[in-house]
């Protein structure tokens, strides 16, 4: 992983990216991870494998949306001193708390079925490609502020 890598990303390519992931039949979680994979030093296909689990709100569960979890991954991923010291549980926690606030406070939840209009007759709060493309986003802005402050 490297910290040019993170700081390089630049958002519409990524959501660019990340949509023709979707197209291909990848997962909100999947697309989202994949999309982040190569910046922060990950395999693609690696990722893809991992992730697939995480889709439609935990396997289609419609809990933690998918393209949340996906950009959290990514920053467990970046933050973690790996299992042999594993003491970076709460800088992870941090900027997980930073991702899903700013996920929450610009769509009203994290909850895919809320996101979805499950059993609302309102409807959707966010479509899924909405919702891929803000956790992009705020996943690139979080992990390159925390870059930068490790400058």
């Amino acid at each position: 992983m490297s910290k040019q890598a993170i700081l390089e990303l630049d958002h519409d390519a990524c959501k660019t990216q990340a949509m023709a992931y979707l197209e291909q039949g990848f997962n909100c979680a999947q697309a989202v991870a994949c999309t982040l994979a190569p910046a922060i030093g990950l395999d693609v296909d690696q990722t893809f494998r991992l992730m697939e689990g995480y889709g439609g709100g935990m396997g289609g569960y419609t809990e933690t949306c998918g393209a949340v979890s996906g950009a959290v991954m990514a920053t467990g991923w970046v933050k973690s001193a790996g299992s042999e010291n594993p003491v970076s549980k709460m800088e992870t926690y941090q900027l997980a708390d930073q991702m899903c606030a700013r996920f929450k406070a610009q769509n009203g939840t994290t909850i895919c079925s809320e996101l979805k209009g499950i059993g609302n007759p309102a409807g959707p709060l966010r479509s899924c490609t909405g919702c891929i493309q803000d956790a992009v986003d705020i996943a690139i802005d979080v992990l390159q502020a925390d870059a930068r402050a490790g400058e």
